[in-house]
């Protein structure tokens, strides 16, 4: 973000910072959202805290934020109508209905209260994940996340790579035993839609970062006896099936 913040200065570019993951983490004391000139949140039902589908536009400049507000109202100023500031409403703006339903809202409004205390619940069980998966890192079995020093982690995720011949195995044997641990998204540049802009570019690490990926089991309700079977599982699955260092 700092380097594409430089070249964005330079060329006067605005940054659409896509934090969809991002709620309540930072980087250099700063929420992520807050990073470009516009960002966005997800509250999908993936996510920290959701209301099914939908998120968040985040900006600090009025302009932006007044045309975003009229976007979202099906391009009409009705919010200003409802604030006095105008004698009537009408269409000032092509928008479409982007606004979430009163029901939803109100789940999403009960867990914004409790974003402190669901990212510190996420955290702790991130941590233990860390802390004892360190003897399969320094074996160089596993490669485990790796936090920027600046940064602040809202432990969306715990994921880590393992050698990419054998990852599949791993998440058959964890998933034989009831651990919902999978894979994460397929690389844009390798997806169908991708091929309308033309053969696809050579990214081996991308690819083989997105071959020996796994993901494990993360919410903040996990509990320790699950989270222990989890661990000792893994732990088991790299000695029966015999997973090396790369």
């Amino acid at each position: 973000m700092i380097a594409l913040a430089a070249i964005a200065e330079r060329h006067g570019l605005w940054i659409v910072e896509d934090a969809a993951q991002g709620i309540d983490a930072r980087f250099a004391g700063r929420a992520l959202g807050t990073l470009g000139t516009l960002g966005c949140l997800s509250f999908h039902n993936t996510k920290n805290i959701v209301s099914g589908e939908g998120g968040a536009l985040l900006t600090s400049d009025p302009q932006l934020a007044r045309r975003a507000e009229i976007i979202r109202e099906k391009g009409t100023n009705r919010a200003a109508f409802f604030r006095g500031e105008v004698d009537k409403y009408t269409w000032v703006e092509v928008g479409s209905s982007y606004i979430v339903s009163e029901l939803l809202a109100a789940l999403l409004h009960a867990q914004m209260g409790k974003v402190p205390t669901i990212t510190a619940a996420r955290a702790a069980r991130w941590q233990r994940y860390q802390q004892v998966f360190e003897p399969l890192a320094r074996a160089g079995i596993m490669q485990p996340p790796v936090i920027h020093p600046a940064a602040q982690t809202n432990a969306h995720l715990y994921a880590f790579l393992v050698d990419t011949t054998r990852r599949d195995e791993l998440l058959v044997y964890l998933r034989q035993r009831r651990i919902g641990a999978t894979f994460h998204y397929v690389p844009l540049h390798s997806a169908p839609a991708a091929a309308r802009f033309g053969p696809p570019p050579d990214l081996p690490i991308t690819d083989r970062v997105s071959n020996s990926l796994v993901r494990l089991p993360l919410f903040p309700d996990l509990s320790d006896a699950d989270q222990t079977y989890i661990i000792n599982t893994v732990f088991e699955a790299i000695e029966e099936l015999d997973l090396q260092a790369e």
